[in-house]
């Protein structure tokens, strides 16, 4: 853990620095397309670290919400670089891993709430936002169509929801509040209604 650690936060400050440049940038530009390759990056060390920190602290919130933000980054990535809309097998199985852990946070939610642990609610939303997405993005690789407008659109709410997990974890390290679940569900509630905003001026 004291190898980890350090390297899991370096990662996630790498990732929360890119957003923030990819965001602002222009869209297409050499800027921007760096900086969504360093937000990926970034992730996949948060993921690469979490994943083993949650099994030597037997945390499976943790484990659960690892597969849950770096399949955002990922997909998010996927759906830049594949123009065509066509799914690759590793596409296929990400969607999977996605769906699958969004049923375990609701199986764990369950758990949680039988425990009295405030928690559930986290895992109540964000297993119902693991399902919503995976299943959109299974959708648009069946149909095949994820091209132009929507691809942009399936791009852009991917890596706004990664980003959501970023900006989430920070605020849960930094921030105290009352109740243990609202920091976690606090940045899906505020940054969501952005990327519908986002996602309607791009598909209009």
């Amino acid at each position: 853990m004291e190898y980890l650690l350090p390297i899991h936060i370096l990662a996630g400050i790498i990732a929360l620095l890119a957003s923030a440049f990819a965001i602002c940038s222009e869209k297409g530009k050499k800027i921007h397309i760096t900086a969504g390759r360093t937000y990926f990056w970034g992730m996949a060390g948060i993921f690469l670290t979490a994943l083993p920190m949650s099994i030597i602290t037997s945390n499976v919130f943790l484990f659960l919400i690892a597969f849950f933000s770096f399949y955002l980054a990922f997909a998010g990535r996927r759906f830049a670089q594949n123009r065509k809309g066509i799914a690759s097998i590793v596409d296929w199985i990400a969607v999977g891993f996605m769906i699958a852990a969004g049923l375990g946070m609701w199986v764990l939610a369950v758990l949680y709430s039988i425990e009295n642990n405030s928690q559930y609610i986290t895992l109540t939303v964000f297993g119902f936002l693991a399902i919503v997405l995976g299943y959109t993005d299974y959708k648009a690789y069946r149909r095949q169509e994820a091209t132009g407008k929507k691809r942009i659109a399936r791009h852009l709410s991917n890596m706004m929801g990664g980003t959501i997990a970023v900006v989430t974890a920070v605020l849960v390290v930094n921030v105290n509040m009352e109740s243990q679940w609202l920091p976690w569900v606090l940045p899906t509630l505020l940054i969501t209604p952005v990327i519908i905003y986002w996602n309607w001026k791009v598909m209009k």
